[in-house]
């Protein structure tokens, strides 16, 4: 997965929401610092979203205020401030997941040599990486918790398309905005996803990223809904299919510990 991969459709199911511009602009200037290790100037972020300078400076100016972003006086670049922090950890403090999946992860990566990772399926547009083992394998994925991807994408992707209520044009609209290394023809992915309702996980082989294979299953909540998923990510010349098959099958087994964990927390 990479952070990059934040083009997500619009949702066009479920209560019309009324955009208010102000709110989509804010949290757009957030996302891009987010994304930007260096701070950045205000001329850079206007560019960088297509927006008026005037206006992102008010925004900036209000989001500096609330601590959200914060403001070096002397080069007038601006970044991430200390408040975001303290909203992260209400996130994580409200949500007993992180805690619980950690010690999974952890297992996980160390014993298959996987980055194993633990993921929020927030609605059907979109999940967010919630915590994270990494591997030591000569690899590194370009993902960090807090990291969101569009919800149909790799190994998850299929999760989400097994267990939702979508439609066949729906998924095939939010399909086509996908992006993958090596893209899978419709219909083949559309057997997959018939897999995963079979038996229960996903595998991308070389899809979403060349040369990485992860698998993911899902974490249901006492509804039978899928709330999260486990995702596991190797190099395909390590990870063979009966491998990547092993493995799904133990997650699996992690996985429905977690969901009666989480059942009896909340």
């Amino acid at each position: 997965m990479t952070s990059s991969d934040l083009n997500e459709p619009a949702p066009s199911t479920g209560p019309r929401v009324r955009a208010v511009p102000a709110v989509t602009r804010a949290v757009a200037i957030l996302r891009l610092l987010g994304r930007n290790s260096a701070p950045m100037t205000l001329k850079a972020i206007s560019q960088e979203l297509d927006m008026v300078t005037s206006t992102c400076l008010h925004i900036l100016r209000a989001l500096v205020e609330e601590g959200l972003v914060k403001v070096d006086t002397g080069t007038k670049r601006y970044s991430l401030g200390v408040g975001m922090l303290a909203l992260a950890r209400s996130v994580i403090e409200n949500s007993p997941f992180p805690t619980l999946v950690q010690p999974v992860l952890d297992r996980l990566s160390t014993k298959w040599n996987v980055t194993a990772i633990g993921v929020e399926v927030t609605g059907i547009d979109h999940m967010v990486v919630l915590a994270l083992s990494r591997s030591t394998a000569p690899f590194r994925l370009h993902v960090d918790v807090g990291s969101r991807f569009p919800a149909l994408i790799s190994a998850t992707g299929r999760l989400v398309a097994a267990y939702s209520e979508l439609s066949d044009a729906e998924v095939e609209r939010r399909f086509k905005a996908l992006r993958w290394d090596q893209p899978p023809d419709l219909e083949a992915w559309r057997k997959d996803v018939q897999t995963v309702r079979r038996k229960g996980f996903s595998i991308d082989r070389g899809n979403y990223i060349n040369g990485i294979s992860l698998v993911a299953v899902p974490v249901f909540d006492s509804k039978a809904r899928l709330t999260h998923s486990l995702v596991a990510a190797g190099l395909s010349d390590q990870l063979s299919g009966a491998q990547s098959q092993a493995l799904a099958k133990e997650m699996q087994d992690e996985s429905q510990a977690l969901s009666q964990l989480l059942t009896t927390r909340n």
